[in-house]
């Protein structure tokens, strides 16, 4: 303990000391402030500190109490310590009995604070640093963490924290330090093979130092493990082993370095404390601690407060008589109602119970050049990030990877990763080629890091199995076995969970790999692809039913009947142009574009041909328009076009890369048909492949398509020509460099990675390696000329029509031959005989006969069809109406037609 006379000079301390150390740091620091004191004549001019010092062991608690009553009886105004919580609650009831303010400069149990009303706490307020320490950890989106504590005091400081996993998803596993074994080597091996690497050690500062050690031979001082120290004294250890081996330390300090008043005590502890006693704790030399700088403050508070304290005296008190001193309470309400800026910040005490509850701490982190401030906080405003200006960001992205050897993981994959071919034995990273190569000596000439390439153990991207462990490179990520993975690694969301990824270098999505359909030529009668056979069918339905509405709207007006002997107005008789075969020969004509000898008088029937011109204008058109595409151009015919024609057959055998990032993209998708899709591919032990390699030599060989990224597609298209995409992209993606989780690397590299987008390299780098020979361009067909094998079927339907229509002519020959026997009752031999001789004498006659002529051919037609007409004439002929309405007449008019046409022909 500490004790002052009021007014007086007389100061007394009771020091706890170690069998480790002859002096305490309680006690150096309080001589140094005594002595500050006694030179800072504005504070205590008329006064002058000496003290007297007497020390007890640290676990005497009835020596504390004993050396408390003594320090009471020569008077004193307060009452400083001790600091061990095994004597601290003797000395705080005498306090409390005889009305002394007791000053505590440690963390002290909560459970005594209430109880306390004499009592003084220094100290932040321990609810406060549970708070800053949770702040901290949502500051890192830490989501597993380890709190490992020295003894049962740092749970109770822990409380704030281990309440937090309900409300922010926060997975926290506590183990303790073994009590009285400072080796914790078997905890930490324990750590570091269950994969913590997030770690908040509750411990003196003794221990941390202590610890730090075994840390670092234990392998844990990497970049990838973040430790915080609750201490307050980290800033004091020494650090300096650890500064380059890019490990994250954080921790608390309380002192304001930059305060130059602080700047300047410590300067001058540091000048008194080289000659003072060295320890054995870790700690620098002339390094002031944080409990040395509160016993410094509450040494000055106690001097200030008692220059303020007019008209009150002090008195002998006897802890038998429990007679309290009268003036205890006044000057307790001094140190309540002070402010004042000291060593360890603005100290602020609470009205109500004593404790130091407002106060700001200093967020230090562990770097290169020493700890540094990041960020303040708060205990109302929270923390708040600290800015460097001095700071060139450029610089430090390069600095901090500078001359470290990185260990980069990657897969044997065309064209990113390739053995390369060479004569001589490669070793090392010159083994290998390819984009990824490319990409990974780019991202070393910016940031300035050397690396070793490892092919990944296993051969395999990383997948999850149904036990939730991992494989492949992202394994490797995640035991940090490799620092980078540079390959052709998808981004994921199952992966985002347990690894980091930078920007990706290259987009990219799931497409289908199959064989390239042969080319087949359009077809002899391609000349009907134009139209669909449907189409086809519904124009000649319409030329039907168009002939059959002006067949019956031509009987029905009355303007499409006429007079043929228009000099006989009497005559009744009256004729009609169309006729059945009439009005289907219209239809005909108009959709073949030639027109007929038949046109529409009436309105109505004007009405019918002309909608039907339309109609055909349209259809013949458009018929024109694709005639020329269908004709030139070879169809690449291909079982399927898309991934819906996958997944609505089974013929076709489809999959892809085992444990790879498109398998995951199937498995775990909720569309319907890609869960269609990953059904077929998980039932059938065949439809999965080990890599790359082994599914394009199925899709080569059988028939399988392989579900596989774009860009893989691109350039295995370029390189083999019977192959290639079916379809679009089934989904968007990028391929990402992998760090493991919580890497210093990663933004690093996403930086680098932006800066060669660019400046274009990356779309160089896949131009060499994606361009290959280049297949052949298909034939361009446009402007070539047709052949037999585009219109060949016109010729055919030709030579069809001529021979159909000898058939026919025969055909009728031979029925009108018979029709005529039967009329005029003559025998078969005779029906036969003179349908022969009339038959010979039509094929003999040539166009200088005169013989035959017009009248012969007449005659032999008129014998034939006789009964059907009732007046005829070399020239013309009068139909009754019976064969008009028959429609007997137009064969015959037909006939004429065509005898009158052949007979018209001059000889040659």
């Amino acid at each position: 303990s500490i004790c002052f006379l009021l007014k007086g000079s007389l100061v007394c301390g009771i020091f706890e000391t170690r069998e480790s150390e002859l002096v305490s740091m309680d006690e150096l620091a309080f001589k140094f402030a005594v002595n500050n004191i006694n030179r800072n004549k504005t504070l205590m001019p008329n006064a002058t500190l000496t003290y007297d010092i007497q020390r007890i062991n640290i676990f005497d608690g009835f020596e504390a109490s004993r050396r408390a009553c003594d320090q009471l009886a020569l008077g004193v105004v307060a009452v400083f310590g001790p600091s061990h919580s095994s004597s601290v609650s003797a000395v705080q009831s005498i306090c409390n009995a005889l009305e002394v303010p007791h000053i505590q400069t440690r963390w002290k149990h909560p459970s005594v604070d209430n109880k306390d009303t004499f009592f003084i706490n220094l100290y932040p307020e321990y609810t406060a640093i549970a708070r800053a320490i949770l702040d901290v950890v949502t500051f890192f989106k830490w989501r597993k963490l380890t709190v490992v504590y020295e003894d049962s005091t740092g749970l109770m400081r822990m409380q704030e924290l281990i309440k937090a996993p309900a409300k922010l998803n926060l997975k926290i596993r506590i183990r303790q330090l073994t009590p009285g074994n400072q080796d914790a080597r078997p905890l930490l091996k324990e750590l570091k093979k269950d994969r913590e690497f997030f770690i908040i050690f509750d411990c003196s500062y003794r221990t941390a130092s202590e610890l730090l050690k075994q840390l670092s031979s234990m392998g844990m001082m990497t970049e990838y493990y973040h430790f915080f120290f609750t201490t307050l004294d980290l800033f004091a250890l020494d650090l300096e082993p650890y500064r380059y081996s890019g490990v994250n330390m954080t921790g608390f300090r309380l002192l304001n370095f930059d305060d130059p008043w602080v700047a300047s005590t410590i300067d001058k502890w540091s000048m008194d404390r080289v000659q003072g006693p060295k320890q054995e704790s870790g700690l620098m030399d002339g390094v002031m601690t944080t409990d040395a700088a509160l016993m410094y403050d509450a040494v000055f508070m106690v001097a200030v407060a008692s220059q303020r304290a007019t008209q009150m005296t002090v008195s002998s008190l006897q802890c038998h008589r429990h007679k309290p001193w009268r003036f205890g309470p006044r000057f307790m309400n001094l140190f309540k109602e002070a402010q004042w800026d000291g060593l360890t910040g603005h100290i602020v005490l609470n009205k109500t119970d004593g404790l130091r509850r407002d106060f700001d701490l200093d967020i230090i982190s562990l770097q290169e050049d020493g700890t540094a401030r990041v960020a303040v906080w708060n205990s109302y405003k929270g923390m708040t990030l600290m800015n460097q200006p001095n700071r060139d960001k450029t610089t430090n992205v390069t600095d901090s990877l500078a001359n470290r050897t990185l260990i980069v993981t990657t897969i044997q994959e065309n064209p990113y990763v390739m053995v390369k071919k060479s004569d001589k034995e490669l070793v090392g990273n010159d083994r290998y080629e390819g984009y990824c190569m490319d990409l990974l000596k780019e991202l070393s000439n910016i940031l300035g890091f050397t690396y070793e390439v490892r092919l990944v153990g296993d051969g395999k991207y990383g997948a999850q199995n149904d036990k939730g462990e991992w494989n492949g490179m992202v394994r490797e990520l995640i035991d940090h076995v490799a620092d980078l993975a540079v390959a052709p690694l998808t981004i994921t969301y199952v992966r985002e969970k347990v690894i980091d990824f930078s920007k990706p270098f290259m987009t990219l999505g799931i497409s289908i790999l199959y064989r390239k359909p042969n080319g087949t030529n359009p077809g002899v009668f391609s000349f009907l692809n134009p139209l669909s056979a449907d189409i086809w069918m519904y124009v000649l339905l319409a030329c039907t039913g168009v002939s059959c509405v002006l067949f019956v709207i031509a009987r029905f007006t009355p303007y499409e009947w006429y007079n043929p002997h228009s000099c006989n107005a009497s005559s009744t008789l009256v004729q009609n142009n169309f006729t059945l075969l009439n009005s289907f020969w219209f239809g005909i004509g108009a959709l073949m574009r030639q027109g007929s000898e038949v046109m529409p008088k009436a309105l109505s029937t004007r009405i019918v041909g002309g909608i039907w011109w339309f109609f055909t204008l349209i259809i013949i058109s458009s018929y024109t328009a694709n005639l020329a595409a269908f004709l030139t151009v070879e169809r690449m015919d291909a079982p399927i076009d898309s991934a819906d024609d996958l997944a609505k057959q089974t013929r076709i055998e489809y999959g892809a890369v085992r444990d790879g990032s498109t398998m995951t993209f199937f498995k775990k998708s909720k569309i319907s048909t890609y869960e269609k899709m990953w059904a077929f591919m998980s039932s059938r032990k065949t439809a999965l492949v080990k890599n790359n390699k082994e599914g394009i030599t199925r899709v080569l060989t059988t028939d399988y398509a392989m579900l596989m990224e774009s860009t893989s597609i691109e350039y295995i298209s370029q390189r083999n020509c019977n192959l290639t995409q079916i379809g679009g992209l089934i989904d968007s993606k990028g391929y990402g460099v992998g760090t493991p989780i919580g890497s210093p690397y990663r933004d690093k590299i996403t930086i680098a990675i932006l800066q060669l987008q660019e400046e274009g390299k990356l779309h160089m780098m896949k131009e060499k390696w994606w361009r290959g020979n280049g297949c052949p361009e298909e034939d361009n067909k446009e402007a070539s000329a047709l052949g037999v094998e585009n219109i060949g079927g016109i010729f055919i339907v030709l030579a069809a029509g001529l021979v159909l229509s000898v058939f026919v002519a025969i055909g009728e020959f031979i029925y009108k031959s018979r029709r005529n026997a039967d009329i005029e009752e003559v025998s078969e031999a005779e029906t036969k005989t003179n349908g022969l001789n009339d038959f010979r004498k039509i094929l003999s006659c040539d166009y200088s006969d005169k013989t035959c002529d017009f009248n012969y051919i007449h005659d032999f037609l008129k014998s034939s069809f006789s009964t059907m007409f009732t007046k005829y004439s070399n020239s013309d002929f009068t139909l009754e109406a019976s064969a008009v309405r028959n429609g007997s007449g137009t064969v015959y008019l037909c006939t004429l037609l065509l005898v009158n046409v052949c007979i018209s022909i001059e000889p040659s």
